[in-house]
């Protein structure tokens, strides 16, 4: 059993803890929080290990009657991987305590590539990422544009791509930040930084990015166009590519799939917890070859997608399990479908 330590429980920390306990091969040792919040409530209801974050909460739990089992370095010396959910650039600030004792972590899409020794999809470089150290995830706007251009460029070949992301204001409990009344250019320099970390993760794909901010909180909205390099490539062909691909939905209009609160509202249909959907969502209506290029829609649930990619990441670290036989053993304790 690998025993896994998750340090954060937020919208990925718990996600995650909640996926790493579904696996046959890991064991979730422990998770931790600095504040004794709901959050940290329902991880013990769930009869997680709770360790807080910092000396100083220690004494904030036992003020809320919530019982911990140590603190984060307690959890350190028990694991043999530690998954870094903190907020963002925060992960970066605790790596050196992870190499001095467990060595082996995983970092979240908010950290710097410079954290890590590679950044990571499971798809698309499992195989370089076997046996590293310190693995970063990238975020879930990167995920999706990986998984949808590494299958056309496997498929087909990509001379050139171009992505317009319309991402979501806030989350759904970030009250602080949403809704807004507006649409925010995320930023107004063109490219985002999104073209440059999908080169992280795949270096010979050509694409620019621009982003926005929208006010939703449900999902975010990729337009993608991707020049072909096979220009007798049909619109059949795209199809049949994406949904033969792991981790890849494809949709339909008609079918009554007309927004991204549709699409949420297929993921409780499904039954899946917190309404989660890990795949990539491409809309089949959209997909459209003009002039050699092949245009389309896809959704990214945020606060989900990078969940199966993180349990990857744990197998790639530890360096016994092939990327085939681990994306097919997560897809199937998660419940997705290929």
């Amino acid at each position: 059993m690998i025993r896994v330590g998750v340090n954060g429980y937020g919208v990925i920390g718990r996600r995650v803890a909640d996926a790493v306990s579904a696996q046959q091969d890991m064991k979730l040792i422990g998770v931790t929080k600095v504040k004794p919040d709901y959050k940290a409530r329902m991880a013990l209801e769930k009869k997680y290990p709770l360790y807080a974050a910092t000396e100083s909460s220690v004494k904030d739990f036992a003020k809320n009657s919530m019982e911990v089992s140590g603190t984060i370095e307690d959890l350190l010396k028990q694991v043999d991987v530690i998954v870094d959910a903190s907020p963002d650039d925060v992960g970066a600030k605790n790596k050196e305590k992870y190499v001095e004792t467990v060595g082996r972590a995983i970092f979240q899409g908010g950290e710097s590539p410079g954290v890590a020794e590679v950044s990571f999809v499971a798809q698309c470089n499992f195989e370089k990422a076997r046996g590293a150290k310190f693995i970063r995830v990238v975020s879930c706007n990167t995920t999706a544009l990986c998984r949808a251009l590494h299958t056309i460029d496997e498929n087909f070949g990509i001379e050139r791509a171009r992505a317009v992301i319309a991402r979501r204001g806030a989350d759904p409990d970030e009250t602080s930040k949403g809704p807004i009344d507006a649409v925010v250019l995320d930023p107004a320099e063109i490219p985002s930084h999104h073209a440059g970390d999908v080169n992280t993760v795949l270096p010979d794909i050509k694409l620019v990015s621009m982003a926005l901010k929208v006010p939703t909180t449900h999902m975010h909205l990729h337009t993608l166009i991707a020049s072909l390099r096979d220009r007798s490539v049909t619109e059949n062909q795209v199809i049949d590519a994406f949904e033969e691909a792991t981790r890849i939905m494809v949709i339909e209009g008609h079918s009554g799939f007309k927004s991204t609160a549709q699409v949420i509202d297929l993921a409780r249909e499904m039954g899946r917890p917190r309404n989660d959907l890990y795949e990539a969502v491409i809309w089949k209506d959209s997909i459209r070859i003009v002039e050699g290029e092949v245009h389309f829609y896809m959704g990214v649930h945020q606060e989900a997608i990078v969940v199966p990619e993180n349990v990857d990441a744990i197998r790639a670290i530890i360096g016994k399990e092939s990327g085939k036989s681990s994306i097919s053993s997560t897809n199937s304790s998660l419940g997705i479908l290929k």
